[in-house]
């Protein structure tokens, strides 16, 4: 069975015209101190019979505390991660400033083995990136989904 994620990736563009991407910065003990490769467009699995536009929408705002830009958004695509797992990214361009990040959070044994159970959220912080920096701070997998963005705004 294939694991589906939904995604919106939200860009906008400087007054130079660069793009920057709206990226968030992945939750939980293992990535606390980590920046590079640690980064995530956000998103979230969704079920077979759900619209994975809806399931986008549903988990920005999970993951932000707040609901996404209320915009057109087009379909860039799917995308095989190195997980096996695609991901349908859906993508607008928005401002977006919310006035603090506050992502839903999982439960997870920390330190492993302790037996001790703490909740930690999702995503810890989120922000608008270039694209040159964005690039080194997704995860690799994801690196092609910028490159995409990327393709459909120069055509």
């Amino acid at each position: 069975m294939t694991v589906r994620s939904a995604a919106l990736l939200l860009y906008r563009r400087d007054e130079n015209s660069q793009v920057h991407v709206w990226i968030a910065h992945m939750g939980g003990p293992f990535w606390a101190r980590k920046d590079a490769r640690a980064w995530s467009i956000p998103k979230g699995e969704y079920l077979d019979d759900e619209d994975p536009l809806a399931a986008a929408v549903r988990e920005f705002a999970e993951e932000m505390g707040t609901p996404p830009p209320a915009v057109d958004y087009a379909l860039l695509g799917d995308f095989r991660q190195p997980s096996r797992k695609i991901i349908t990214v859906y993508t607008a361009e928005a401002e977006f400033a919310p006035d603090r990040v506050e992502s839903n959070t999982f439960p997870l044994e920390w330190p492993k083995g302790s037996g001790r159970i703490q909740d930690y959220p999702e995503i810890d912080r989120a922000e608008w990136f270039p694209e040159e920096v964005a690039r080194t701070k997704l995860v690799a997998g994801q690196v092609p989904i910028l490159d995409a963005l990327l393709e459909r705004l120069r055509a």
